[in-house]
């Protein structure tokens, strides 16, 4: 079976203008537009050399000492690629020209006050605005879609993400102290990925957990997001399975009435080297015993999915996606979730009643 799961292109391939050089721009953003032929012209970012160094590496022509440079220089048919923090990320959205087309990074606010501050500049400004939810853009994740709608395994009735791996946070120092660690952080891909498919829940449970062996604010969450009486969508993850490679999991799994489909999350095994990501599903036959078919995919997650996210932007500011897949007024539904899951953790379960 022939499987649909590249992102489509635009047309018009607009020039992109970065804020920002971490290492997500040199890891993901950067190799990923120079895959597919974008056109980095400018970066800028707040120490000067960083931006420098990658100008360099990839052949990015111009270097602005600030945004507001960057602004006076760009042509109106400019995109701006935001991979800032994001508690950076009002004060810089507020210094882009009304109408712009912005990618902004994830997560959408380090908190749902902050959220909503940036959902009212992108209204106020009336920014064409995504936010960069690349995990829907996956080769494995667009695979699966892609038969899931055409109708190959079913009703989804069942839809699991599991973790059980070793995150060495020390890769992420930016975010390695934050108060809000894997739900904020971590868990909002896999959130905003069951939204993809499934809408918004009526509900959420969820209880996050530190280890007592480690100063992080939270590196283990189990989320339930209840949608009906029969549609099961949750999220394991464990940071802090470090006990070798044999028994760690990455995968998400969709589950239906008439077949299944199961994808390895290659990406966060032995992070930040990675394993092969793996692709099978499983379509019933009756009179046939289940067979598991494995596919090979093009891409992954890092730093393939991050051509969709942009890919799609451009495609609708050019006309040619009537829909924008993450704008900022679809994600902040995802972010409201992560808000939920928060408060559900806070609030905590039913003590039963052992007075007997």
């Amino acid at each position: 079976m022939e499987l649909i799961y590249k992102p489509e292109l635009p047309k018009e391939k607009r020039p992109i203008y970065i804020i920002g050089a971490g290492g997500i721009v040199r890891d993901a953003h950067l190799p990923a537009y120079k895959s597919v032929g974008f056109t980095v012209e400018g970066i800028t970012n707040r120490t000067k050399q960083r931006a420098l160094d990658l100008a360099e590496s990839f052949n990015i022509p111009h270097v602005y000492n600030n945004v507001e440079d960057m602004v006076k220089a760009a042509p109106e048919n400019a995109v701006f690629d935001l991979t800032l923090m994001p508690n950076q990320f009002v004060s810089t959205l507020e210094l882009l020209p009304d109408e712009a087309a912005v990618l902004i990074q994830k997560p959408m606010g380090d908190y749902y006050e902050q959220t909503l501050e940036i959902l009212e500049v992108c209204r106020r400004k009336k920014f064409k605005a995504a936010i960069n939810c690349q995990m829907r853009f996956a080769p494995y994740v667009m695979a699966a879609k892609y038969l899931i709608d055409q109708g190959h395994i079913g009703e989804l009735y069942d839809f699991e993400v599991r973790l059980s791996i070793f995150t060495p946070w020390e890769y992420f120092p930016n975010v390695v102290n934050h108060p809000r660690l894997e739900i904020q952080q971590h868990s909002i891909h896999y959130i905003d990925l069951i939204r993809s498919f499934l809408g918004n829940p009526k509900k959420v449970y969820s209880k996050t957990l530190k280890n007592p062996g480690k100063t992080m604010s939270s590196t283990r969450t189990t989320t339930i997001m209840d949608y009906s009486d029969s549609m099961r969508a949750i999220i394991n993850t464990n940071h802090d399975h470090n006990f070798g490679e044999k028994n760690q999991e990455s995968f998400v799994k969709w589950e239906g009435t008439k077949g299944a489909i199961k994808a390895r999350i290659g990406l966060l095994l032995d992070y930040p080297n990675g394993k092969p990501d793996l692709f099978q599903y499983c379509i019933l036959k009756e009179g046939k015993d289940p067979e598991w078919i494995e596919v090979d995919l093009e891409g992954s997650w890092f730093p393939d999915a991050f051509v969709g996210t942009m890919a799609s932007l451009m495609r609708y500011v050019e006309g040619t996606l009537e829909e924008l897949p993450t704008n900022v007024e679809d994600v902040v539904h995802s972010m409201a979730i992560v808000e939920a899951a928060y408060q559900s953790n806070n609030e905590g379960g039913v003590a039963p009643n052992y007075d007997v």
